[in-house]
């Protein structure tokens, strides 16, 4: 899928929302790297996984998706000589223990969802290191029954901490007379009395410290200093056989690193299949039809972000048609249908259950690509128009049978002539190669062109005429307006006004622009104006066209030669100054009769379309009058 378009449909913004159900950091790295996906069976797979969830959940279960709290900076560690600590263990008892609940609750959970309930399968018990680490730690600390070794060494630490609080018990009361506190206190990790200084020299011992103001200095008492050292010599025996402990019982933890990576896993897909069902309920989301041909069949959709309160869309598309042109006025939600219908199509190939009603359809797709908003960079110097072109250009190079294309706002950012040709020929060519695609306009005439080519059909978004505000409902087989003359009308401009621009308009879309045809016809340049063409009618009878005759084709605004007959579906090939094109009979009109344009009996398109070599060999321009008017077939050097 194009990056752009999750940025322009706000996918990211689901993912984010999705993150905050997340139990785990597996759990948001799978959130994280979420796509959508593009074969139709996974998609089914994902489906029922999230609605399987939402069953377990739907009437308040707590699932005991494990936090997996200080399991992630151990996971790296394993083989690099690392120990771990008493607290680690902890974190690595939790983890195991909490596997097996979770194990035990989906196997309880067999009935209402058998394929994720088999997942827990998977999850591995491991009774021997977790009895182990609980033998060995308790309350965080390393326990005196885990090794004998160490139960021996604490003993003998406890018996000197007695000879040793005796001997400052008894040292405490021989020297009260002199000492500034009645307490023993720790300095440097030996105990000292605190003695004042005028009487240093009655107390026995090494004065290891005094306080800020000099007035005490603390001696431990040469009573205690040999059995200090004893003292350090067992703290030293003790660390060596805690480091022991510790060092069996991470060798023991990493020879289950296999187990563990399994469980983590599987506890991490969980997580995130319980984050999407979590969310779904928030959103009221249900599961979906799938087909892989293209066609959409949405009931009562929401946009996710606009939340229960928006009005619902009911859109179709991909059966009797596979464009869909969609007009209405400014704010009356065109652009929120299209990034509905999108982002809608992009959750439910990433697994997620949708705010749509019963019933509902998607197609899977290759890719959905789309061109919403101007996307205008002060930075690159981008106008609106040129943002819109380089985004086109780059759906036209991936578009194909299986794509959805969004086009938002189609001509708009130059001259309307020019970018409704050009938008046509965009529409056609999607079209051709097979791709569903969703467009909006303003324009009447993209909306003729859509109610006229086949597999087309236009959509309005309602407006309400009284209050001037739009319903946000759309309606599938009509053209909308953008309501300009009437929303104007109400807000009090003058009639007078009101009818002479609807004068002007009626002028405008009713006559094509005026020229001398002939020459036209031959140079493909828009007449000037001074001689009428013919009128164009909306949903006109089939027009047949005869070789050499010359028409005007209304997308372009361009006169053209016939030079093939018509294909079976109506195509004609039009020679259009040194190009020729493939387009639709319903879209040119006769403008002028070949007869009219060659005398009788010469309609030999040899002469019509001859190379430059053949050219060459005329020795003299050849010059024709028809009704007055000279055409000159000159030579293009």
């Amino acid at each position: 899928m194009n990056k752009s378009t999750y940025q322009r449909l706000e996918y990211d913004r689901i993912k984010q929302r999705l993150a905050d159900f997340a139990m785990s950091y597996l759990g948001r790295a799978h959130i994280q790297n979420m796509e959508p996906v593009i074969e139709m069976a996974l998609v089914a797979t994902l489906l029922q996984e999230t609605e399987e969830a939402l069953s377990v959940i739907a009437h308040g279960a707590s699932v005991p998706i494990p936090s997996l709290e200080g399991i992630e900076p151990l996971i790296g560690t394993f083989g690099k000589g690392f120990i771990f600590t008493p607290q680690d263990f902890m974190h690595v008892a939790r983890f195991i223990e909490s596997s097996q609940q979770l194990k035990n609750f989906m196997k309880k959970k067999e009935s209402v969802s058998p394929r994720i309930a088999s997942y827990a399968l998977s999850l591995y018990e491991l009774h021997e290191p977790l009895a182990e680490i609980r033998r060995c730690i308790r309350n965080g600390q390393v326990d005196n029954e885990a090794s004998a070794a160490l139960s021996r060494i604490r003993k003998k630490m406890n018996i000197l901490d007695d000879r040793m609080r005796k001997k400052l018990d008894t040292a405490l009361s021989k020297y009260r007379s002199y000492l500034q506190d009645s307490v023993i206190s720790t300095r440097g990790g030996r105990y000292v009395l605190s003695v004042k200084k005028e009487h240093r020299k009655q107390v026995g011992g090494a004065a290891l410290d005094e306080s800020a103001s000099g007035q005490t200095v603390f001696i431990e008492p040469s009573d205690i200093a040999d059995l200090h050292g004893e003292h350090l010599h067992l703290q030293a025996e003790e660390a060596a056989e805690v480091t022991r402990v510790l060092s069996d019982l991470t060798d023991l933890i990493e020879h289950s690193k296999y187990e563990i990576s399994i469980n983590l896993e599987t506890i991490g897909h969980y997580d995130f299949m319980f984050a999407k069902a979590k969310y779904a309920k928030t959103i009221d989301g249900r599961t979906v039809k799938l087909n892989d041909r293209g066609r959409i069949s949405i009931h009562g959709g929401r946009h996710p972000l606009l939340g229960r309160h928006s009005v619902p869309l009911d859109i179709r598309i991909g059966g009797e048609y596979r464009a869909l042109v969609i007009t209405g006025p400014n704010t009356g939600g065109k652009t929120v249908s299209l990034k509905t219908v999108g982002l809608l199509t992009l959750m439910v190939q990433s697994g997620l259950l949708v705010p749509v009603g019963e019933g509902s359809e998607f197609a899977v797709y290759r890719s959905v690509m789309v061109d919403i908003g101007d996307g205008q960079s002060l930075e690159n110097s981008l106008s609106t128009f040129s943002s819109h072109v380089k985004n086109v250009i780059g759906i036209l190079k991936e578009a194909g049978p299986s794509s959805l294309v969004l086009l938002d706002e189609l001509a708009s950012g130059t001259d309307p002539g020019e970018g409704i040709g050009l938008s046509i020929a965009v529409l056609e060519e999607l079209y051709r190669r097979g791709a569903t695609v969703i467009a909006t306009t303003h324009f009447n005439e993209i909306k003729k062109f859509a109610a006229a080519a086949p597999g087309f059909e236009n959509a309005r978004m309602e407006f309400d005429s009284e209050t001037l505000e739009p319903l946000y409902k759309l309606t599938i087989g009509q053209a909308g307006s953008s309501y300009a003359f009437y929303i104007a009308q109400k807000l009090g401009m003058p009639p007078a006004l009101i009818e002479r621009s609807k004068m002007i308009t009626y002028e405008a879309t009713q006559h094509s622009p005026e020229a001398p045809a002939i020459a036209a016809a031959f140079t493909g340049e828009t007449p000037p104006v001074n001689v009428p063409l013919k009128e164009k009618k909306e949903r006109a009878p089939m027009p047949n066209f005869a070789i050499g005759d010359c028409v005007w084709v209304h997308s372009l605004r361009r006169t053209g030669i016939v030079c093939s007959e018509p294909d079976h579906r109506g195509n004609i090939t039009v020679q259009i100054q040194k190009e020729k094109v493939r387009i639709h009979r319903k879209r040119m009109s006769l403008y002028i009769e070949r007869s009219k344009l060659y005398p009788e009996g010469d309609y030999d398109m040899d002469i019509v379309f001859e190379s430059k070599d053949t050219r060459k060999k005329r020795k003299q321009m050849s010059k024709r009058h028809v009704e007055g008017i000279t055409i000159e077939y000159k030579e293009n050097e």
